[in-house]
């Protein structure tokens, strides 16, 4: 009995603390909201703008490049076998190019940043929490979060989306370059069906998954690192924490959108979203 009453009792403690930190996540996230929306333009300085540019989007594209290029080829290997047997080879294209655009590679481009960049985020200002640096610059009214979390959040939705497109051209090529050198089909055929799959919607709804993806990363990853706690294992564990919660909400953000966008486009055009001819 004793120990039913611990377990129930411990469960209700973390229920309890779950919820008081999505309530500080969603106070954090108000507060960076109203910074932006009272000052944009001293939260889009280029001077805090360019180097968070370059850490998020310009030093992701190798790792984005590689995984792009090979989900596609790997997706182009599994699947040539099974449309072979059907005499459908010329439309194995199609499938993987539009799997590509309007989930794989959003979420794979959004899953590279949460890895490379999320984590550094958290561990970058979960160091500056604890060692203090946050409390120097608002002692010396200098708002981080106007100078640190607007601009990384901004970079992250800008960036992502960038990410996201040479993701799935990427994914594109590494199919093409299994299914039409490799496996000897028409490069005509495997464009021209690709081009009957994909309309103007599935890589737009793709690329606003992105920036969804952008911005939950950015202040998740942000908001672990300024409630990092103290010592080095606190860092690990926010840098940690920031890549699991991303992780989770870019999950939960695609099932969501994906089910709305795909209701949106029936409701818009009368068709299904992503019928192959």
């Amino acid at each position: 009995m004793a120990t039913a009453v611990q377990e129930i009792s411990r469960f209700g403690w973390l229920v309890y603390d779950s919820v008081t930190e999505f309530g500080k996540f969603v106070k954090f996230v108000s507060d960076v909201l109203v910074r932006f929306a009272a000052h944009p333009m001293r939260c889009l300085k280029w001077t805090l703008l360019g180097p968070q540019f370059y850490a998020v989007g310009i030093a992701s594209i190798p790792v984005v490049a590689i995984t792009g290029a090979f989900i596609g080829m790997i997706l182009a290997l599994e699947g040539y076998e099974q449309f072979a047997s059907f005499g459908q080879e010329s439309r194995l294209g199609s499938v993987i190019n539009l799997s590509v655009t309007k989930q794989i590679g959003p979420v794979l481009a959004a899953v590279m940043v949460a890895g490379r960049v999320g984590c550094a985020l958290a561990a970058e200002l979960g160091t500056m929490a604890v060692t203090e640096q946050l409390d120097a610059m608002r002692a010396m009214d200098a708002d981080p979060l106007r100078i640190l979390v607007a601009p990384r959040v901004v970079a992250c939705i800008i960036m992502t989306p960038l990410l996201t497109i040479y993701s799935d051209l990427l994914g594109a090529w590494g199919a093409w370059f299994i299914t039409v050198q490799i496996h000897g089909v028409s490069s005509e055929n495997y464009w021209y069906f690709t081009a009957q799959a994909i309309d103007w919607w599935d890589p737009t709804s793709g690329l606003l998954k992105s920036v969804a993806f952008g911005a939950a990363i950015g202040f998740i990853s942000c908001f672990k690192g300024f409630t990092c706690s103290a010592g080095a294992a606190g860092v690990g564990r926010a840098a940690t924490n920031a890549f699991v919660a991303s992780f989770l909400a870019i999950v939960l953000i695609n099932l969501v959108l994906a089910q709305f966008f795909g209701t949106f486009y029936e409701l818009v055009t009368g068709r299904v979203s992503g019928l192959l001819p």
